[in-house]
């Protein structure tokens, strides 16, 4: 306390009764797959596609972690997390001399080049002035030599766009190696004349070892995997997209598959903050996919969601349609509908940004059949687009039946805990029972407002209860102050009837 020794006129500042509380935020993902290049060692924040790319690398054929980043920022996502994970084939810490990791590029000038995939023995590149006299400043000549013998000549390539460029024309013609332009825009300077030697390419998709589930799981120490995750608060939703990329290469089996998702639940449940988004196996039919879910894939868990079927987007690095797993796209679906309507409400009936088509067409008949096991079916209408069309987790429990119920108790537990930090150590009596209660009810009031809760007023929509009642002697002698809470959350409108009767004419009339 301030002392008062002379008269006078003294100002101090004074707490108010209660804090506010500020919401946490709810659409931060993770992704775990397969890259390029990158950091194995820890989660990586990344916040756009060009970010991910100067990372982990572009478009890898095979794989789906690039597509799903690319779909999480199309569909409106802005933060996410980036965890790479090895698929058998990488080299972590390069060759044995410290060279280039198996099948990685390597800059020659403003191009990359690789060996193609299956490709033996030592690829050299060599890059040598063109033949003849006063040759154009963009033209060059391109060697490729294996195990030191020349293999393919390019006598005359250039750096302008044209059917002689040296990208076209080596990826057109060339057994050995691929090779693309670094950078964008207008045509890049012509390569200094050098020899690099290309390490070994990585052994063709499917031809490796098994991959062990415990490369998804990784380490928490080490920062691998989703151990890795369990380091970093602020993610929201997990998707591991190369799950199935590994499966279609051979390097997992379902029980394999099945054992990384029960991983991801586990930890997801294990943090109480998140939820998983889980991909359905590529090809399977609706008979198939209800198979597989209530036999080999029975979870039950509020923590999970699972969407069905894959999607086909068009490929930005090779304009071609292909199928991806949904579920990049949807956590950014998620992130999207979290900014422009709130968490409260379901992420679906949402457009799924760049979807051409959809691997399997469902019939009204074969949704009937999904739905009520929790598969949230992506469909398409006629005039209306593709879009997300259920939002279920994976629990039989009927309070924890809906996504955005799930969703919502987790950001009202997250904001309520990091908003009432302030209460550890404080005196443990009434005032501060009071000054608690006046904290969170002025968080839910403000929920409420926002259409979070139900209820036409605030105590239809909640209470807060922290009082002598449920703090006794006993646990304030035992240290703890104990507030309960209990909210009344809104319910997605699933099932819409319309009831219509035929009225005889002349009877149909208003009473006054």
């Amino acid at each position: 306390m301030p002392s008062y020794l002379s008269p006078g006129v003294y100002v101090e500042e004074v707490e108010s009764g209660s804090r506010p509380i500020e919401g946490v935020g709810t659409s931060v993902a993770a992704f775990v797959g397969f890259a390029q290049r990158g950091p194995f060692d820890e989660p990586t924040l990344i916040t756009n596609w060009s970010q991910f790319v100067s990372t982990f690398g572009d478009f890898v054929d095979g794989t789906y972690l690039a597509s799903s980043v690319y779909g999480f920022f199309a569909n409106g996502g802005g933060i996410c997390y980036v965890v790479r994970v090895g698929d058998g084939s990488d080299t972590v810490a390069g060759g044995a001399d410290g060279g280039p990791a198996a099948g990685s590029e390597v800059q020659v000038g403003p191009y990359a080049v690789k060996p193609r995939a299956g490709v033996s023995g030592e690829i050299s590149v060599e890059v040598a002035a063109a033949e003849g006299d006063d040759p154009p400043s963009d033209v060059f000549r391109l060697i490729v030599k294996r195990d030191g013998q020349v293999a393919e000549t390019y006598p005359s390539v250039t750096t302008k766009r044209s059917k002689e460029n040296v990208a076209t024309r080596v990826n057109a013609e060339s057994t050995l190696i691929e090779i693309r332009e670094s950078g964008r825009g207008a045509a890049p300077a012509r390569p200094e004349p050098q020899s690099v030697t290309l390490a070994p390419a990585a052994p063709p998709a499917g031809s490796g070892a098994a991959l062990a589930p415990e490369v998804y799981v990784g380490d928490a120490d080490r920062r691998t995997g989703l151990g890795g995750l369990e380091a970093v608060d602020d993610v929201t939703m997990i998707a591991v997209p190369d799950l199935m990329s590994a499966y279609e290469r051979g390097l997992l089996d379902l029980e394999g598959v099945v054992a990384v998702q029960q991983a991801l639940i586990a930890h997801c449940e294990l943090m109480g903050d998140r939820v998983a988004v889980l991909d359905p196996p590529p090809g399977l039919s609706p008979q198939q996919i209800r198979a597989w879910r209530t036999d080999r894939a029975n979870y039950d868990s509020k923590h999970a969601t699972l969407y069905y079927p894959w999607i086909s987007v068009a490929d930005p690095a090779s304009g071609r349609a292909t199928l991806v797993p949904p579920s990049g796209h949807v956590a950014g679906i998620w992130a999207r509908n979290d900014d422009s309507r709130g968490v409260h409400k379901a992420p679906a009936n949402e457009v799924v940004r760049g979807a051409v088509a959809l691997q399997t067409q469902l019939t009204k008949g074969e949704h009937d059949l999904l739905n009520p096991i929790g598969l949230n079916c992506i469909r398409s209408f006629p005039g209306r687009g593709i879009r997300v069309w259920g939002a279920r987790t994976l629990s039989s429990d009927p309070a924890w039946r809906y996504l955005n119920v799930r969703r919502l108790f987790n950001y009202l537990e997250e904001s309520i805990l990091a908003g009432t930090q302030w209460v550890v150590f404080e005196p443990n009596d009434d005032a501060l029972w009071a000054r608690i209660r006046r904290t969170v009810s002025a968080f839910l009031v403000n929920e409420w407002r926002k259409g979070s809760l139900f209820g036409l007023t605030p105590d239809e929509a909640f209470y807060v209860k922290c009082d002598r009642e449920t703090n006794p002697p006993e646990s304030v002698d035992a240290g703890q102050v104990v507030c309960e809470i209990g909210v009344a959350p809104v319910k997605p409108a699933e099932f819409v009837v319309f009831r219509l009767s035929q009225l005889t004419g002349g009877t149909g009339g208003v009473d006054e």
